[in-house]
């Protein structure tokens, strides 16, 4: 074919086309195009080399080996010379076209690749501005599309998220977006904000995140569009660590200014008052647009240095600093005492800039100075004279008694019972209670005497000038004011006191030495039945002293093991037969041989020592009980309880582990309650008594008939067994109003069914009444005294 028949169809072509022959790299034939490409026309375009129109060494390489080798289909890019000298940069692709006529020719097309080449360069000159503006940016970006896929970030981004060298390198969307996750303080609260922003595309906002490596960061989340549309979301992140440190002290500055309780006034360096917080503004009773422009230094004066204000001058100037009680008028002309601190503040360059005034106020502080003068020498409560000014007075009349021989009593006053009103209603109506008795007490005694309040209800009297007669009629006088009815609001009661007198200077010779005498006085008052008053004698001391030493030879004796229990039976009145002991303590005294319990146990309930010799006496019973069972003879014991051991918080308990520290069956063991036990908190005494039941513990109500024997507590406690006191067995006999007692006493248990066991039965007379009168039990000397363990269970074996 001859290539002249391709001229027609390379005319319509839209690409420059050439023929080329594969021997001689000529073109052969050029479309239209091809001319306008190369700006030749046609006919000089035609015969020409294709060489000629290489504008790089590379191409004519490229042609040379072409025309050696030949070549299949070949696509690239060449740069080729026009006739004016420009080069063009074309997309050339070269492919063989048969030939029927001769050898194949090579199709060369070509597309001009000027304006796209143009374009990229003007696309990555825009993209390289794009990236060092995004470089540049004070904020790390992120860039994501709508389904949250990374299309870019900068350095500053990877900085404030410490991205890893992994994570730049590669392309790895989730793990960045893991990375953020857990960088974040709350990864909760970060995933649901970020979850929110994705599902609203238009949405824009701002957040604050807190880094785990404490950075704070500040995300404003914005949509990227394109058309109109969005496309994706930018991310910004600012550091913004300093500054919301820097805003949370100004906050915090701010607050103080505004909440402190001192007057804060900021002026000019001239001191007219700029700006007061509202201190100042309560403190002087102006506004602060009244306050604002007037000079600060006007608004204070000094009634005890004029000058002052020169001073304060010459301090600013010198030392920045200046402090001094000033007074400041208010509008009702009350004048008001005030600390004030005045500071000067400095610029880099040592000018002054503003100037700080901090009042406080000292009238708290003079009414407290005033208040503490006071306290010093009275009681805050009753408003009394106390301790110190009792000393002064009492030191000034013992100087005058020696140099005028005259003598003076000193009196300790307690009131009796008072505990119970503190802890019915409480302590601040005991404190109007006793406002109200130092009242009456005030009144009692001339102006020369002294009444001071020592603490809680204890009250000390120094009567001047007087002897035992005078003191004796005060004393009177005193005890009559208080047993008077009391009202409080609107409660009417009665009290009554107990009081010591000791006279200076047969008794004692000092303050202290009186007070601890008459206070001994007091005591044995107390102990004899309250609501009077006795004069200190000598045997007072001593029988105090020997409570004191009794209590120690208790404690000494117990940790010696000196103390023992004895068991007396108890035998049925019908049967003759055993059925129980009781266990009675003895005290082996070393010295003073076995002491029986009537000797000691007043002074161990009154030093409370009663609550640990009582758990000694259960623990042993019970286990001498357990050494009983486990030997074939099994004898239930009954041990007395103490008030103070029963209201023990945890009584019940210590109950509980003495059983099962022996392993002994609760039914062998039997406490013996006395009647003031179960009547000082009935609630309280029922609660553990039900408590006991439920242990398996039979209960006992001991000395039944002389104290309150009240039939409701009888009904309501859980007790199985009463039993009628010694004084009345004792009698039965031959008065015949105890036996009438003690029949009513066993037909009153046998109607409550309880077992009643009668105590101290010496006598067989004494055994047949009861018997005839129905008792169930009875212990004495008629069957045995109490003997140790060792005879009892010889008895026990007998008895089996």
């Amino acid at each position: 074919m001859n290539h002249i028949q391709w001229e027609p169809l390379l005319e319509r072509l839209l690409e420059a086309v050439w023929l080329v022959d594969p021997n001689t790299l000529r073109i052969v034939a050029a479309n239209p195009c091809a001319a306008d490409l190369l700006q030749l026309p046609l006919h000089r375009l035609r015969g020409s080399l294709a060489s000629d129109h290489s504008a790089s060494p590379q191409d004519l390489h490229f042609w040379s080996t072409l025309a050696q080798d030949g070549l299949g289909s070949l696509q690239s890019e060449a740069l080729l010379r026009r006739a004016d000298g420009q080069t063009v940069r074309v997309l050339r692709r070269i492919s063989v076209l048969p030939n029927a006529e001769g050898p194949p020719l090579h199709l060369v097309a070509m597309q001009d690749q000027t304006q796209q080449h143009q374009t990229e360069q003007q696309l990555e000159h825009l993209l390289a501005e794009l990236r060092a503006t995004l470089e540049s940016t004070a904020d790390g970006i992120l860039v994501c599309d709508l389904d949250g896929r990374i299309r870019a970030f900068n350095r500053l981004f990877a900085q404030l998220w410490d991205l890893p060298a992994t994570l730049l390198s590669q392309q790895d969307d989730e793990a960045i977006h893991t990375w953020m996750v857990g960088r974040v303080t709350d990864a909760d609260s970060y995933g649901l904000r970020l979850g929110q922003i994705q599902r609203l595309p238009l949405l824009e906002c701002t957040d604050v995140l807190v880094l785990q490596s404490g950075r704070v960061l500040e995300r404003i989340a914005r949509p990227q569009y394109a058309r109109g549309r969005p496309i994706g979301r930018v991310f910004a992140y600012r550091d913004v660590t300093e500054r919301t440190a820097i805003e949370a002290k100004l906050r915090l500055a701010s607050k103080v200014f505004e909440s402190s309780l001192d007057a804060i006034f900021i002026t000019d360096p001239q001191h007219w008052v700029l700006v007061c917080n509202p201190a100042a503004e309560r403190l002087t009773g102006h506004t602060h647009a009244a306050l604002a422009q007037c000079d600060a230094t006007g608004l204070f004066f000094s009634p005890t240095r004029p000058d002052w204000s020169k001073d304060l001058l010459h301090q600013l100037q010198q030392q920045g600093y200046w402090e001094g009680e000033l007074w400041y008028r208010r509008p009702d002309q009350s004048a008001l005492a005030l600390l004030v601190s005045w500071v000067v503040l400095r610029d880099g360059a040592g000018q002054p800039l503003n100037t700080v005034l901090f009042a406080k106020d000292l009238s708290e502080k003079l009414a407290a100075q005033q208040r503490i003068e006071q306290l010093a020498y009275t009681d805050p409560l009753t408003g009394l004279p106390n301790r110190l000014t009792l000393t002064e007075r009492v030191g000034h009349a013992i100087r005058v008694a020696q140099r005028s021989g005259t003598g003076f009593a000193v009196m300790f006053l307690d009131l009796d019972r008072f505990k119970h009103i503190n802890d019915s209603l409480g302590h601040l109506f005991g404190d109007k209670v006793l406002i109200e008795i130092a009242s009456r007490l005030q009144t009692c005694l001339r102006q020369t005497d002294t009444l001071c309040r020592l603490g809680g209800d204890e009250f000390v009297i120094h009567l001047h000038e007087a002897d035992a007669a005078g003191a004796e009629i005060t004393a009177r006088r005193l005890i009559e004011a208080v047993v008077q009815p009391v009202e409080i609001e609107g409660l009417y009661f009665n009290l009554s006191c107990s009081l010591g007198i000791a006279l200076y200077p047969d008794d004692g010779a000092s303050l202290d030495e009186l007070i601890r005498l008459s206070d001994t006085a007091m005591y044995e008052v107390k102990e004899r039945g309250k609501g009077h008053y006795r004069f200190y004698r000598p045997e007072m001391n001593a029988n105090l002293l020997a409570r004191i030493q009794l209590d120690h030879a208790l404690r000494e004796g117990l940790r010696a093991q000196q103390f023992v229990l004895h068991y007396q039976p108890r035998i049925d009145l019908r049967s003759g037969q055993l059925r129980s002991c009781e266990a009675l303590l003895r005290w082996q005294h070393p010295e003073r041989g076995l002491v029986l319990p009537s000797e000691f146990i007043g002074v161990a309930e009154e030093t409370g020592f009663i609550v640990t010799l009582g758990d000694w006496v259960l623990d042993s019973a019970v286990q001498q009980a357990a050494a009983w069972l486990h030997a074939g003879t099994p004898c239930p014991v009954a041990v007395n309880v103490s008030a103070l051991q029963f209201h023990q918080t945890d009584w019940v308990a210590r109950v509980a582990r003495a059983l099962n520290a022996h392993a002994l069956p609760a039914e062998l063991l039997e406490l013996e309650l006395t009647e003031s036990i179960l009547i000082r908190d009935a609630d309280e005494a029922l609660e553990r008594l039900l408590a006991l039941r439920d242990l398996g513990v039979r209960l006992s109500l001991d000395d039944f008939g002389t104290g309150y024997s009240s039939l409701t507590y009888l009904k309501r406690f859980p007790l199985q067994q009463l039993k009628i006191d010694r004084c009345f067995i004792a009698t039965m006999h031959t008065d015949p109003v105890d036996a009438a007692i003690v029949a009513a006493i066993i037909q009153m248990g046998q109607a409550l069914q309880m077992e009643v066991v009668a105590e101290g039965v010496e006598l067989a007379e004494q055994h047949a009444r009861l018997l005839a009168l129905g008792c169930d039990q009875f212990q004495g000397f008629l069957c045995s005294p109490a003997v140790p363990p060792e005879p009892f269970g010889q008895f026990l074996r007998q008895a089996r």
